[in-house]
């Protein structure tokens, strides 16, 4: 409605040099009350309708829109036709799946290929991703590049609460796009009006979704100069009736995925075209600390950081002794501009954006798709054999395809990680992804378990198919053993469903497209064995308790080389790792040693200060970098800290099998 009344102004203004259409009784003669003073401002009945008059006291303020005339030139229901100003210069985030919807517009160009080949042309596609990631764009990028009219719908807008009336908007719809075809037409929120008809709540549901099949069948009975591509938009699309998604109806089912590092850097180059920044700004830089940001996320990022820049300029001209809410209520009291010579200096810098990270979180995240993590090598400590294992296990075949193709050799298909609880497992699968570069999808086994019947097994698939959607991509199981329990005749009928589909999507029966599986567990004993055989798990790595080089490794990396928390001189990391008391630390055992003895230093800085209080809002003033970590301290955290690893588990190794790899003894 507000484009049909901005349309109508831009025919009624004067300054248009348009006259707005009206009947010939009140073009002839205008209204008295036209020429009225400002007083008499209403509204009034006129031959063509109803007339909004805003007085005369300027000839260009007076305007007229006539509703009723309006609603007769356009009947109810329909759509209007627009025209889209962008390209595929401006979706830069995937190239293949440009690729994908240049193949099937051809037909809108040359209909006489398809029929001369008495072949029915495609007739649609589905367009489905996490929010933001460009599945509007592209579909408005596909009508500027082909230069065609675009009827752009929301599904819900087409829903009615009076019976009939959403299939007769539908049919509708549909015969306006024929009529003006050649044309596009755009459903966005397509998974609105196609529920499964199976769990369909309401009988108006499946007749929506009967409507919407017949009307796609009807452009492929029409004669092929109809040219009509209908493009659907969903990110739910396991969700749509299935019937929808054969051949004929939505011919191809596009993804959209998250974008890699190279799509990031396009698309923030793409974005920050009008904006002012430095000569020499690293925008390979940016792309690397923004993984998982799909096109909407970049683009709020960039205006976050436009606003940290004005917030910065602005507080740079303020009283440094104010605080930042006194110096902003300054700033929104002041109306002074500011000069030619502070303007010509203001850019947006490297530092605005990485101070509006914090503030932008990626809706891929939200949404249960996967993110690269923040988890280095530096933040491993030891480990190294595991390291080279999981370097060709993973990172060498993402970063030497061709000489994998070249020898004949495939990526292992999975990767287990076994040990006691505290020893790396989930640290070590996160760097590794954050190493190469993939993105991680981090899942718990019990997540996935479902008290209703096949609600576990649709999660199972789901999950693949995120990490599908998001190739290259690493799957992270952890507790796996919750998920694949050993196979028995006493077990129930769910967990052995499971099991199944667990298999079935580890097989590679659909192509997994540098898709990784790497698993966490601590009882391997009780895995299925089917799940740890060649082409399935077929590595498994034992991670055990550290040795005391490793436990040195540790504990310099949670110190970080002993610079935080600040430690004493008389505070050794290599005695400390040899000691007895430490010889069955792992890792998370450590953390917390370390931890225990940084709050003794800090009960022990805090009782010398004068008159503590324990309940104010902060402790004391003094300067932090008076508290440091004294080998008493630690002394007093070994007797808190225990080894968190029963006798059992330090004296068997569990992975005893023929295809396992031990690269830490105990």
């Amino acid at each position: 409605m507000n484009n049909s009344l901005m349309s109508l102004y831009k025919k009624g203004n004067p300054e248009s040099g348009a006259s707005p259409r009206r009947d010939q009784s009140a073009s002839d003669s205008p209204a008295p009350e036209a020429q009225s003073t400002p007083q008499n401002v209403g509204t009034k009945v006129s031959a063509g309708g109803w007339f909004i008059d805003k007085g005369r006291s300027m000839a260009h303020d007076r305007i007229l829109i006539d509703l009723c005339e309006e609603e007769a030139a356009s009947p109810a229901g329909n759509v209007c036709l627009t025209v889209s100003m962008l390209s595929f210069i401006e979706f830069l985030s995937c190239s293949l799946s440009l690729k994908e919807v240049c193949k099937l517009l051809i037909h809108m160009r040359h209909p006489e290929v398809y029929q001369q080949l008495g072949v029915v042309p495609p007739r649609g596609f589905l367009l489905h991703g996490p929010p933001g990631c460009g599945k509007t764009l592209l579909a408005q990028a596909v009508a500027g590049e082909m230069e065609l009219p675009m009827l752009k719908v929301s599904a819900p807008e087409l829903v009615s609460g009076v019976s009939g009336e959403s299939e007769q908007k539908l049919r509708e719809l549909f015969e306006q796009a024929v009529t003006s075809s050649p044309c596009i037409l755009f459903i966005d929120e397509i998974d609105a009006i196609t529920p499964k008809r199976e769990v369909a709540s309401k009988d108006m549901e499946r007749r929506i979704v009967a409507q919407l099949l017949t009307c796609m069948d009807d452009l492929n009975s029409l004669a092929v100069t109809a040219q009509v591509m209908v493009i659907g938009a969903t990110n739910r699309p396991d969700s749509l009736d299935p019937a929808l998604r054969r051949a004929g109806r939505f011919d191809k089912e596009i993804c959209l995925g998250i974008p890699d590092e190279a799509a990031r850097l396009r698309i923030l180059k793409t974005l920050c075209r009008k904006l002012k920044l430095r000569e020499d700004f690293d925008y390979r830089q940016l792309a690397r600390l923004t993984p998982g940001y799909v096109g909407a996320d970049l683009m709020a990022l960039c205006r976050e950081a436009a606003m940290s820049a004005v917030n910065r300029v602005l507080l740079e001209r303020q009283d440094k002794n104010q605080g930042l809410l006194c110096s902003l209520l300054s700033l929104l009291k002041s109306s002074e501009s500011l000069s030619e010579e502070q303007l010509a200096g203001l850019c947006i810098l490297m530092s605005d954006f990485q101070g509006s990270l914090a503030s932008v979180q990626p809706s891929a995240k939200r949404e249960g798709f996967a993110t690269v993590p923040d988890v280095t090598w530096e933040d491993v400590g030891a480990l190294h054999d595991i390291r080279e294992e999981l370097t060709m296990a993973i990172l060498a075949p993402v970063r030497s395809p061709e000489q994998f193709k070249a020898l004949g050799l495939s990526a292992p298909a999975g990767v287990l990680l076994a040990g006691p609880p505290g020893c790396g497992k989930t640290l070590l699968a996160k760097a590794v992804a954050n190493e190469s570069g993939l993105n991680f999808i981090s899942v718990k086994g019990p997540e996935l378990l479902n008290m209703y019947v096949g609600e576990s097994e649709r999660a199972v698939r789901q999950v693949f198919q995120r990490g599908r959607n998001s190739a290259p991509c690493v799957i992270f199981f952890d507790e796996i053993d919750a998920l694949c329990p050993r196979r028995s005749g006493h077990e129930s009928g769910a967990s052995v469903r499971v099991v199944n589909q667990l298999l079935t999507e580890m097989d590679g029966l659909e192509t997994r497209r540098q898709v990784f599986i790497m698993a966490a567990t601590n009882r391997p004993d009780i895995i299925d064995p089917a799940v740890l055989r060649p082409g399935r798990l077929d590595k498994t790595l034992y991670v055990g308790l550290p040795p005391p080089s490793d436990r040195h490794a540790i504990l310099l990396t949670i110190t970080k080389g002993g610079s935080r928390p600040h430690l004493e001189q008389d505070v050794s990391l290599e005695e400390m790792a040899h000691d007895v008391r430490s010889d069955c630390f792992t890792g998370a055992d450590l953390s917390a040693l370390v931890r225990e003895a940084s709050v003794n230093a800090l009960r022990a800085y805090l009782l010398t200060q004068p008159n503590p209080s324990y309940t104010g809002h902060s402790y004391s003033n003094g300067p932090v970098a008076d508290i440091r970590v004294s080998k008493q301290n630690f002394e007093d955290a070994f007797k808190k800290v225990r080894p968190s690893v029963l006798k059992e588990m330090r004296v068997t190794n569990p992975c005893r099998q023929s295809n396992t790899c031990h690269l830490l003894s105990e």
